[in-house]
């Protein structure tokens, strides 16, 4: 029997299952479908972003709709308008085979008429967005005085965007006796007052534990001084050639200026806040959906509902307001079992908030450094020799071969190596060669290191695509070295290597040990980092983070491809684009 045929569900939604390519239910859909296909009751279900809870009530709600009758019976009101439609879509795909079941988006920035004349063509389900449900009931289009169905999804991120009214309103204008189902990613005082004010002894599940951050996620932290915050960002990207990610900021004018900043030195970034026009907000999230915006840099609010699979990393460039909010974000990466990283730029005056943020979402965070130029180097080097050899050869090169060889006959194997290698590793050892180390020193750092400072940086051939993140690589190096819990710092996973630090008068042992050493009969290389010598604390020649000494680099260096659309650049230098105290006591309504 089909796993999700187990949980209850009718055959035209196991069908449409099954072309989905759905294997198993999580964890929150095996405990929600149960209930709401069996029992005539409320709910109220906590699981963290991203771990299928659209499903948890899509299927029981298809399931007991009437699609022979054109009248509404179910509302599911969502924050924002990309979740609404997502759902919208979603719930379509999942009734695929219900032809006579019609699902409607409600939401602003579209035609209001043409929304209204689409639920009065029959529409047994409206997905909403709270303030253009509200409109549509004040101008008498809609009538949901007799739903069977009330879902609240994502309700915690409503009430933080200020819907809280408008959801006592909508709710108001519901018939008592439905049944109300309400899905979160955390339980604040706001969701617990529309429980107990608009439900009827309810059904709590939970998922993990409450307010907890996803468990396949890592966090870390990057101290430095606010002054080197946005080159701390841009040496982040550089050591993450994969990157694909939303980085976060405070405000709608931090957000454009990240992103300026961002295209001006050429990654493929945009922005989306609140003064974009929703044309501009869809152009954005196709670009990004698609992946030709590799950063996406966005405000809390605009970034609500984004569902984009696999992004790799959020990047904190600001740590919110509401430490609740950090669970949001942090739920945008390690979804559908994929591991994903959660990182945060802070400075030493905000070392304390991490620890808040710790003790709402019961996960550590793990201290890392800036990586030093010399070690962005190193990984753009090796993930250009890996993309080399995993790329598939283009025969229609095979014409233009003799000419090449021509130009090349002089050169032996290892000279042409050298050299087409050399193109790519001087531009990024060019960039930052007097790069400054960009690390604070804050009151946790240095339980990882001998008393007098001494560190060795290791390489190690094994990465990602070998099972190891950095807890897991970190516990297989202690347990094959034997040095100790904390002897074991700095671990750093890349897709086919990585590194990692020691006390350097544990190097000749290392080395030995790795010398002959085999994982399922594959050798492992191990070597010092040429960046082994690099002490905290210590400071280059360069004045700021990339090599630029105040000014745009003639050489027009540019790390990553060329920019994509989304925003536009602007005049700069490289100190970044910070966050100070003025910027931090703006009012609220630029934090959109």
């Amino acid at each position: 029997m089909n796993k999700f045929e187990a949980l209850g569900l009718g055959e035209a939604i196991v069908k449409a299952v099954n072309e989905m390519g759905f294997e198993a239910p999580s964890e929150v859909q095996e405990k929600a479908i149960p209930i709401l296909l069996n029992e005539d009751t409320d709910i109220v279900a906590l699981a963290q972003t991203g771990t299928g809870k659209t499903a948890a009530f899509g299927f029981p709600l298809i399931e007991k709709i009437d699609s022979n009758s054109r009248v509404t019976q179910g509302l599911i009101l969502s924050p924002t308008r990309e979740l609404c439609l997502q759902i919208t879509n979603e719930i379509k795909n999942y009734s695929k085979f219900i032809p006579s079941l019609r699902t409607v988006a409600v939401y602003g920035g579209a035609s209001i008429h043409d929304q209204a004349k689409e639920i009065k063509r029959g529409a047994q389900v409206i997905v909403a967005t709270p303030g253009r449900m509200q409109d549509m009931i004040n101008r008498k289009m809609v009538d949901i005085s007799n739903i069977d169905y009330c879902i609240l999804d994502e309700a915690d991120e409503m009430l933080n965007m200020g819907f809280y009214e408008d959801i006592n309103a909508i709710l108001s204008h519901t018939p008592q006796e439905k049944n109300t189902w309400l899905f979160s990613a955390t339980m604040p005082r706001e969701v617990s007052t529309i429980a107990k004010r608009f439900m009827h002894d309810p059904v709590e599940i939970t998922v993990g534990h409450k307010n907890t951050g996803s468990e396949n996620v890592s966090h870390e932290y990057y101290v430095v001084n606010s002054r080197d915050r946005y080159a701390a960002l841009k040496r982040l990207s550089d050591a993450n050639p994969d990157i694909f990610s939303v980085i976060f900021c405070r405000t709608k004018r931090d957000t454009q200026k990240v992103a300026e900043n961002l295209i001006e030195d050429g990654y493929n970034a945009a922005a989306l806040h609140g003064d974009l026009s929703q044309n501009q907000r869809d152009l954005v999230m196709k670009s990004f959906r698609n992946r030709q915006i590799q950063m996406l840099v966005a405000t809390d609010v605009a970034a609500r509902g984004i569902d984009v699979n696999d992004i790799t990393h959020v990047i904190n460039y600001q740590l919110p307001d509401e430490i609740e909010t950090y669970t949001h974000r942090s739920g945008r990466t390690g979804r559908a079992g994929k591991n994903g990283v959660s990182m945060v730029i802070v400075s030493k005056s905000e070392i304390r908030k991490i620890r808040s943020v710790e003790r709402i979402i019961k996960q550590k965070f793990e201290e890392k450094e800036i990586p030093s130029g010399e070690e962005i180097c190193q990984v753009q080097l090796f993930h250009l020799a890996n993309d080399i050899a995993k790329a598939e050869i283009n025969h229609e090169i095979d014409g233009y071969l003799p000419a090449i060889n021509e130009v090349m006959e002089e050169f032996t194997k290892e000279e042409l190596i050298k050299k087409f290698f050399s193109v790519e590793f001087s531009r990024f050892h060019n960039y930052y060669k007097n790069a400054k180390d960009l690390n604070a020193v804050s009151a946790d750092r240095g339980r990882d290191y001998s008393s007098n400072g001494s560190s060795t940086r290791y390489f190690i051939n094994i990465g990602e695509k070998d099972g190891y993140d950095w807890m897991t690589l970190k516990d297989f190096l202690k347990d094959t070295l034997n040095l100790g819990r904390d002897a074991v710092s700095r671990v750093d996973v890349k897709d086919s290597f990585s590194f990692f630090n020691t006390e350097s008068e544990h190097q000749e042992k290392i080395l030995s040990i790795f010398e002959d050493f085999r994982i399922e009969g594959r050798k492992v290389n191990i070597e010092i980092s040429k960046d082994s010598g690099r002490s905290r604390g210590g400071r280059g020649r360069g004045r700021d983070g990339g090599g630029f000494k105040g000014k745009r680099r003639s050489d027009g260096f540019k790390p990553k491809r060329k920019a994509g659309r989304g925003g536009s650049g602007g005049n700069r230098d490289d100190r970044g684009s910070s966050s100070n105290g003025r910027r931090d006591r703006r009012k609220r309504s630029d934090r959109k």
